[in-house]
């Protein structure tokens, strides 16, 4: 099913259409709210994790309607279990949807991924064949989701750490299938690429050169944390716990030369910085983006 028009967008707003176009973004962490508040050359957007915003009100919600009122906002789901085998939640959609027609976000995202079985929640986003089978699961449930929130979603590349002998088809390929099945768009996570990549001994640039690109509605950047694996072998974790990597930064300027201005958002969700440590990963962002769309950078406004 193709969800094209959506019952959010033919009401009234409560929010401001602003448009997050080609801007760039970071995670809104409630103990920035301050700086923030009082920031007013901020021109870019936020990023929440539905999950923290599902109870009804309290101290997180004045906040974020606050924020909401001055900038666009990013709806990123972390435990919709997209790639699971059990049906999605009816509860768990109920609440996102009241999300999304309480916020109006500019962007809604969820990971290709799984995160629960026999009711037991797993707090990661764990990886999943590649095969018909699993295609077609995700496809329904990626259907089910747009269906309940009436509107399209953009679908997220894994990090992974591991690979798997049944698969059949590439992620590339597989993701590229979901979009024309569904009609839902992609969420190109950068940092998950480079990080997927070293840990399999592939080269980053290529996978990418692949990657159905001009599906691509927002991209994500993040640092990682380097490990080992049993046999002394260097393994990526996805981490976000820090800077993005040179690397990273490298293969970005590379995707954005070839698909122009696209959304980008800087996750940074452990360790947190200071405001103005964040603000600086997102406005490198923004001034890779300002050589394709010169007139609009986070921290200064145009005319």
């Amino acid at each position: 099913m193709n969800v094209n028009v959506t019952d959010l967008h033919r009401r009234e707003q409560r929010f401001p259409a602003f448009d997050a176009a080609g801007l760039a973004g970071t995670s809104f962490k409630p103990e920035h709210f301050r700086e923030i508040d009082a920031d007013e050359a901020i021109d870019g957007f936020f990023e929440i994790h539905a999950e923290n915003y599902m109870g009804d009100g309290g101290m997180p919600h004045r906040l974020l309607e606050s924020i909401r009122a001055r900038h666009p906002v990013s709806l990123h789901g972390v435990c919709m279990s997209i790639g699971g085998e059990a049906p999605l939640s009816r509860d768990h959609l109920d609440r996102f949807r009241a999300l999304v027609d309480r916020y109006e976000p500019a962007f809604v995202s969820e990971h290709l991924a799984w995160s629960t079985h026999d009711d037991v929640f797993y707090n990661d986003l764990l990886p999943l064949p590649y095969t018909k089978a699993t295609l077609a699961r995700v496809a329904d449930h990626v259907d089910e989701m747009q269906e309940a929130i009436s509107r399209p979603i953009l679908l997220e590349n894994p990090a992974t750490y591991l690979l798997f002998e049944q698969s059949t088809i590439s992620e590339q390929d597989f993701l590229r299938e979901i979009v024309r099945r569904t009609g839902c768009g992609l969420l190109l996570d950068v940092n998950n690429v480079f990080v997927s990549a070293t840990n399999h001994g592939t080269d980053a640039w290529t996978y990418l050169s692949s990657f159905p690109l001009h599906h691509v509605g927002e991209i994500h950047l993040a640092g990682h944390a380097e490990d080992a694996d049993a046999q002394g072998r260097k393994l990526l974790i996805d981490s976000h716990d820090g800077p993005v990597a040179d690397a990273v930064w490298t293969l970005y300027e590379r995707v954005i030369a070839r698909t122009g201005p696209v959304a980008t958002l800087v996750e940074w969700d452990a360790d947190i910085p200071a405001w103005p440590i964040l603000k600086r990963e997102a406005m490198a962002a923004a001034e890779i983006l300002a050589r394709q769309a010169p007139n609009r950078m986070l921290g200064h406004r145009h005319g």
